[in-house]
């Protein structure tokens, strides 16, 4: 029972990985530019101590 519960979530599982958005425009582009509307200033905390910001 658990081999056969486990086969069949992997399937579905799977099967979702092949989705895709279609619109009438053709392909979906998220954010192009990586414009997010902030001052560029924001470093998450840490990050500025290992130099990367």
């Amino acid at each position: 029972m658990k081999k056969t519960l486990l086969c069949l979530s992997a399937l579905f599982f799977v099967g979702l990985s092949g989705c895709a958005v279609h619109t009438p425009h053709g392909s979906v582009v998220v954010d192009p530019d990586h414009n997010h509307g902030g001052s560029g200033n924001f470093c998450p905390p840490g990050q500025a101590k290992k130099g990367r910001c």
